[in-house]
């Protein structure tokens, strides 16, 4: 499978790393396209691509490529990728997938029409942890979910929204700290629970950085089961924390962050599910270059397959809409000083 990256920002040489640790299993890193030219050399240069394009659309013209990474900021994310979708080429769409639930809609509703393979990338539901998180709050371990959240604590110094014009913007990034940075936990949090949001009450502020969008964010959810949802994302923590995730229930409590699981504890000790392994460190919270690249593996590795076997993606766009969405709540709870009703 020949994969070209559109966008050579930060986040693309994760997806290089990815696909050099892919390259035995035939997924090969075939071009690089970046409307800055010197971006563009600079990393088909470092990273021994063959081909380089200034131009997405001279991408999706080439025959040979057949997997995309959308790697571009957050708010050309759906324009890309439904021309991508009209092209034939499978997509990889870094997160969000879009910044507003209708564009959301949008690409879902190109990517349906033409039967594109299209995943999105959420690389924390990859752990090997959360994924025995969620098997335990579906198999009913924890009993009644009581109380669940996400702190994403995040460190971005001024000098990093100035490093690239669309950061830190509505146009572009869609949002602040929980739109770029948060989106990933609160993805995961609402994975895990696998309820549904009945009302959300939130505030987000700028309050230590020169953007327009929020730095500091907190939202208490309601679940629909009855359970409270509480989430808490900024990039004003110094030096930056590991997100950290807990459930707890009447049976069972699990506490874990990017170092390893913190508690994994329930009053049935001998009928407990079984500890899982922690996996690779996600790292990021106080240097965006600093992401480990396991999550992006397995979901690279995903893709491939899934074109081979002719089958869906592990996320297909239609699940990349929630964390938005609440995101998008969040921002307009915000605005209107009132709960937003599901």
């Amino acid at each position: 499978m020949n994969f070209a990256i559109i966008g050579c920002g930060v986040i693309a040489f994760t997806h290089a790393k990815a696909l050099e640790a892919l390259r035995g299993e035939g997924c090969v890193l075939y071009g690089a396209c970046d409307i800055i030219p010197e971006k563009a050399d600079a990393y088909v240069a470092e990273h021994g691509v063959p081909h380089v394009y200034y131009d997405y659309h001279d991408v999706l013209a080439d025959p040979a490529v057949d997997i995309v990474c959308v790697c571009v900021p957050s708010g050309t994310h759906g324009e890309v990728c439904k021309a991508a979708a009209e092209a034939g080429k499978a997509i990889v769409c870094e997160k969000p997938m879009e910044i507003t639930p209708e564009k959301i809609a949008d690409v879902i509703g190109v990517v349906e029409r033409t039967h594109a393979k299209m995943q999105c990338i959420f690389q924390r539901r990859m752990m090997p942890v959360a994924i025995a998180v969620k098997q335990a709050v579906a198999e009913g371990r924890f009993g009644r979910i009581c109380l669940a959240g996400a702190d994403l604590k995040y460190y971005r110094d001024q000098a990093y929204y100035n490093s690239a014009g669309w950061r830190g913007t509505w146009e572009q990034d869609g949002g602040g700290a929980l739109m770029n940075q948060g989106v990933h936990g609160i993805d995961l949090i609402l994975w895990m629970l696998g309820d549904e949001v009945s009302t959300l009450y939130g505030r987000a502020e700028t309050l230590a950085r020169d953007i327009p969008v929020e730095d500091t964010a907190a939202a208490v959810l309601n679940m629909k089961h009855g359970g409270i949802c509480v989430i808490q994302g900024c990039t004003t923590a110094y030096p930056g924390f590991s997100s950290t995730f807990y459930i707890h229930g009447e049976k069972g409590t699990v506490v874990f962050n990017d170092e390893g699981i913190l508690e994994w504890k329930f009053l049935d000790e001998a009928d407990a599910p079984q500890r899982p392994d922690m996996g690779e460190r996600v790292g990021g919270a106080g240097d965006p270059t600093k992401i480990g690249n396991y999550g992006h593996i397995c979901l690279l590795r995903d893709i491939a397959q899934a074109v081979r076997d002719g089958r869906s993606p592990a996320i297909p766009p239609q699940e990349a809409a929630l964390a938005v969405r609440v995101i998008c709540s969040i921002y307009e709870s915000t605005r209107t000083g009132r709960p937003i009703v599901f």
